[in-house]
């Protein structure tokens, strides 16, 4: 069983308590790392801080090709990346192959990104005030930041906070989810051979307690964090004076429409509904079909989720497998029942085996009810009828969260109405509310989060505008 080091202030160690990684389809260990202490932390901090100057100074042209390295690592061990992944978190090796190219599409984008740092002259001279003067704004990193990954996208959705901070020349402390560790341990060795100042990135498996001192600590100017958002608000709450940036969870609605092509819609609908066992922030949850084709979806829906090939998460065949670990099934599972208890009819699906739950659709659910009000976060979605296209917006809108949104279409009035009402962060359309490619810029509203993420959009969380007039 391999045991990876962590990696505390451009220094590979051990730490003191042993944390061992769990298979979630086998359930037994496979590999193993450290939980880090306080000490480490602490170590991390102060490495930092003692870099922040050099990265500030650090010229463009030298971060875009510490960038290009790191991505042109993650290409040449993309299948280590993969297989490790897969089995850290259960996730289908077709997915996880996906989640490791676009991690290393973020590095890319951010080596270009770097090189067009925001910067903007001000003539002044708007008011008799101004006579003579000139502005200059230009944009400063703001100094250690502060990083908390889920287990969920463990390597990407950490690159979407390492990438930025190296692109803007931030240290950064990064906290991986404890289930998932390793393909960020895996991605410290690629950064360790870089020129990056040590110090500029540490990865800590750190205790809830532990990471708790990331967000209270001031000396971190900026706190960015994926996960619940239960946690998430809770840790603004803590944060002090440092900016935060929080990508949450949703609930996400997709919209079919009469005018939608029901051939196209229907495939793209089963992959954003259970892709890794819908274990994503913009899974497919809730998906409105107009009366008119709702029998037709329905059928076909229902007949193309059956067809989903279980399995173990390292055969390619495999499109869907087990959930993170047995609570959140358990969980998942007291949701359906609660469903079904209300009323709601089982299309397909339902059946819990260990970690393993079969992809479910519901119909007739409640808008109260934990499977259509919360986020699963699990293999399950709702199929409900409308009859206008303003009672489906409103619809997705009865929610707490608003995160994405998906609409089928051909009608440009609903396109635009869809645009003007939706409350989320993205409208997609004619695609499912689980599309995201790397550089747009991602997040929510509501209860779904803070700011965005998307390479450059992350990148202008972590500067700060400077003006200067002479």
């Amino acid at each position: 069983m391999t045991t990876f080091p962590i990696y505390v202030a451009g220094r590979f160690i051990e730490g003191h308590d042993l944390l061992e990684v769990i298979n979630p389809y086998t359930g037994r260990a496979f590999a193993s790392t450290w939980r880090a202490g306080t000490e480490h932390l602490e170590e991390s901090i102060a490495a930092a801080i003692a870099v922040t100057e050099e990265m500030k100074n650090m010229p463009s042209y030298q971060r875009s090709a510490i960038l290009q390295e790191i991505a042109a690592g993650i290409e040449d061990n993309a299948a280590e990346f993969s297989e490790v992944l897969a089995m850290e978190a259960g996730k289908p090796v077709r997915y996880a192959t996906g989640e490791v190219l676009r991690a290393m599409q973020v590095f890319r984008v951010a080596a270009e990104e770097c090189k067009r740092l925001p910067g903007e002259y001000l003539s002044l001279d708007w008011t008799p005030a101004g006579t003579g003067k000139e502005g200059w704004v230009k944009h400063f990193p703001v100094g250690p930041v502060a990083a908390i990954a889920p287990f969920n996208f463990p390597l990407n959705l950490a690159v979407h906070k390492i990438a930025p901070a190296i692109a803007t020349g931030c240290p950064v402390v990064l906290k991986p989810a404890t289930s998932t560790p390793l393909s960020t341990l895996l991605l410290a060795r690629l950064i360790d051979q870089t020129d990056l100042p040590k110090g500029a990135v540490s990865i800590l498996p750190l205790d809830r307690t532990t990471g708790n001192l990331m967000v209270t600590d001031e000396r971190f100017k900026l706190l960015t964090f994926t996960g619940s958002p239960e946690v998430g608000w809770e840790m603004k709450r803590k944060a002090g004076k440092k900016k935060v940036v929080l990508e949450l969870g949703g609930n996400a609605g997709l919209i079919i429409t009469p005018t939608a092509d029901l051939q196209a819609a229907v495939p793209k609908a089963v992959a954003g509904s259970f892709a890794y066992s819908g274990q994503v922030c913009i899974h497919t949850q809730r998906i409105m079909v107009h009366r008119s084709v709702f029998g037709a979806f329905a059928d076909a829906f229902t007949r193309q989720t059956l067809m989903l090939q279980q399995g173990d998460p390292l055969d390619p065949e495999t499109e869907i497998s087990v959930m993170i670990d047995q609570g959140n099934a358990i969980r998942v599972e007291e949701w359906v029942a609660e469903a079904v208890a209300g009323g709601a009819e089982v299309l397909c699906g339902g059946v819990r085996r260990g970690t393993f739950f079969e992809p479910t659709v519901l119909t007739g659910t409640r808008n109260h009810m934990k499977v259509c009000a919360l986020e699963v976060f699990g293999p399950v979605v709702t199929l409900e009828p409308y009859d206008t296209f303003e009672e489906a917006v409103a619809i997705v809108n009865h929610s707490r969260y608003g995160l994405q949104a998906g609409v089928f279409t051909q009608n440009i009035r609903e396109m635009d109405y869809a645009f003007n009402h939706l409350e989320v962060g993205g409208v997609i359309i004619n695609d499912v509310p689980t599309f995201r490619v790397d550089h747009m810029p991602y997040g929510g509203v509501k209860e779904s989060g803070l700011g965005r993420e998307g390479v450059k959009y992350a990148m202008l969380d972590m500067l700060e505008p400077r003006l200067l007039v002479k």
